[in-house]
């Protein structure tokens, strides 16, 4: 089978955090069709682990989801950042902790049917206390879990984010 080739693009919305392009793709199959993609310049996530073995989430408003959900400390790459330069920058702004290590755990696609959103995920050990920084637009709580608790969250439906279960079991390996 060929490559899929791109024909032509449209661009049909612009904001501070994605692009809508209209895109016209000749498919491996021969076939020609549009499709709409949602660009994203990606993001990376930190599952931050102390020294007792607690992970620390954070409980936020997420007006997509309809309200609060629990996520590991994540945020958008500014143009050219690396994406553990970003890792760090968001651990810090949203619990207000650094890590001395971050280790890069994995690289999802969020949605590959119609976004090239990926998300680097990393595992932040050796905590150190910085000084959170929240975004005007930034609302939550801060929790910590044992293994256990978090794993039984997902188990039980209350963490549904996907970067965030990802996250989790590779760290915890289940």
């Amino acid at each position: 089978m060929q490559e899929e080739k791109l024909l032509s693009t449209e661009q049909i919305y612009s904001g501070k955090v994605l692009k809508l392009n209209l895109d016209t793709v000749a498919l491996p199959n021969g076939r020609t069709t549009e499709l709409e993609i949602i660009r994203h310049p990606g993001a990376s996530a930190v599952v931050p682990l102390k020294e007792d073995g607690k992970v620390i989430l954070i409980r936020q408003f997420r007006y997509a989801a309809g309200g609060f959900i629990y996520e590991i400390p994540a945020g958008k790459l500014d143009p050219q950042e690396d994406p553990q330069d970003c890792a760090a920058r968001e651990l810090e702004e949203e619990i207000g902790f650094r890590a001395a290590h971050l280790e890069l755990l994995t690289s999802i696609w969020t949605a590959p049917g119609f976004t090239d959103e990926v998300i680097h995920i990393y595992k932040g050990t050796s905590l150190e206390v910085g000084k959170q920084n929240l975004d005007q637009d930034e609302v939550l709580e801060i929790v910590e879990w044992s293994l256990d608790e978090a794993l039984a969250r997902i188990q039980d439906g209350t963490i549904r984010d996907a970067k965030t279960i990802i996250g989790l079991q590779m760290v915890f390996g289940r």
